[in-house]
């Protein structure tokens, strides 16, 4: 949500659309678009390959798509598209096509920049995969609380929201979450 300049109020997602500055349908693009590599990022954690990650954002784009007549009823644009995402890599998951057992990869998916010493890029590597798999060892509720806290950058309220749990729940799943990433990557 923004701020209008002229007000100081805030902006729901459905403004821009109802002021006739953009339509239902382009402002659902345009935000998607802003979002994609964020959310795909944040789906890979969740589904552990970038394949499954593209799928599912792709899919979540197809059906956020279905319901861009009510995108001006949104409030948080942002977190109804995480919410969609999140769900449709859950149904991703639990398809019978996609039960099937793969090994956690994360070399292909660290990025470089400017070929620093091979030994900080292996220790990076392998700070991201422990990462990766200490995520995956988390309970489902503090996965996704953490992934839209930390990727998703969404408040405690919004995911509250989303998930339609008290705050102090998602209060106590982050900080379970955070203690057994600790553990692990102490």
């Amino acid at each position: 949500m923004a701020k209008h300049p002229e007000s100081g109020s805030v902006r729901t997602a459905g403004d821009d659309a109802e002021n006739g500055k953009l339509s239902p349908a382009d402002l659902l693009v345009r935000t998607f678009n802003d979002l994609r590599d964020e959310l795909i990022s944040t789906l890979l954690y969740v589904l552990g390959h970038k394949e499954d990650a593209q799928d599912a954002a792709q899919d979540a784009f197809v059906k956020c798509w279905g319901a861009r007549a009510q995108v001006h009823k949104v409030l948080n644009l942002r977190a109804w598209i995480f919410r969609v995402a999140f769900n449709t890599a859950k149904d991703l998951q639990r398809s019978a096509w996609k039960r099937r057992s793969r090994s956690l990869v994360g070399g292909e998916y660290t990025m470089v920049g400017k070929e620093p010493a091979a030994a900080a890029v292996l220790e990076h590597k392998e700070s991201l995969e422990r990462l990766r798999v200490a995520i995956h060892g988390l309970r489902e509720e503090e996965k996704e609380v953490f992934l839209l806290r930390q990727n998703g950058d969404l408040t405690y309220e919004q995911i509250a929201e989303l998930r339609h749990c008290p705050v102090g729940t998602i209060k106590t799943q982050m900080r379970s979450a955070l203690e057994k990433l600790r553990k692990v990557l102490v």
